[in-house]
């Protein structure tokens, strides 16, 4: 058994899909059909990479089209597609335990796309938001995670990213900032370079003190 261990931070940048909500259900569905509506070869077994912006992915799909059109139509289909979506074990009570200036989201996800599945949850929308078209460049780019900290008004190095996918752990980490990895989409080894690794934030719960929290959690292994 693994023993309980403890990190002092002054906040959390969660990242949401994977980490606060399950959607990888409609991700799959609307990608495919996405790239079948644009000719794509094998649309039907086409298996979107995890934690990319999609801005990126159309570009790199299809460059020929508007790549504000190809980002418009897969929103579309993603932000009618929400019925198989979850909150994933230990989410609610952990972001509700949270005071509100000391958590953030920064996600891939666009603006419109963060809002409609955190609606679709019942999830509470944070005070500070890091979407995919609040930035230059995408993970696993550190630009995501620094501009974070910003809107918490701390350096890199007092917050604490809780990330489930390798790109997110290296932006994190390029960041400056410390990271705690949440296995699901990915394996514990593929989240390696990420300080502690857990199965999920169910047990991961948060002391709120006047200099900062403490987060508490049971690493893997």
């Amino acid at each position: 058994m693994s023993e309980e261990h403890s990190v002092q931070v002054k906040g959390i940048l969660f990242d949401m899909d994977g980490v606060l909500v399950s959607s990888i259900g409609s991700v799959v569905r609307c990608w495919r059909q996405w790239a079948e509506h644009y000719g794509i070869p094998n649309a039907e077994i086409y298996e979107v990479p995890h934690g990319m912006r999609a801005i990126e992915i159309v570009k790199s799909l299809v460059p020929e089209i508007d790549p504000e059109e190809g980002l418009r139509y897969i929103e579309d289909l993603e932000m009618n597609d929400v019925a198989d979506l979850v909150v994933l074990p230990g989410v609610r009570g952990l972001l509700e335990s949270l005071p509100t200036e000391r958590w953030a989201i920064v996600t891939s996800a666009t603006r419109r796309l963060l809002l409609g599945r955190l609606k679709a949850a019942g999830l509470p929308v944070p005070e500070r938001i890091i979407s995919a078209d609040m930035v230059e460049r995408g993970k696993p780019d550190p630009e995501p995670y620094r501009r974070g900290a910003e809107l918490l008004g701390l350096r890199p190095e007092d917050c604490l990213v809780v990330e489930d996918a390798p790109s997110g752990v290296d932006a994190g980490l390029a960041a400056g900032c410390r990271v705690l990895g949440v296995a699901g989409t990915h394996s514990v080894e593929e989240l390696e370079g990420a300080q502690c690794v857990v199965r999920s934030l169910e047990g991961v719960s948060v002391g709120v003190g006047v200099d900062g929290l403490e987060v508490r959690f049971t690493p893997v292994g």
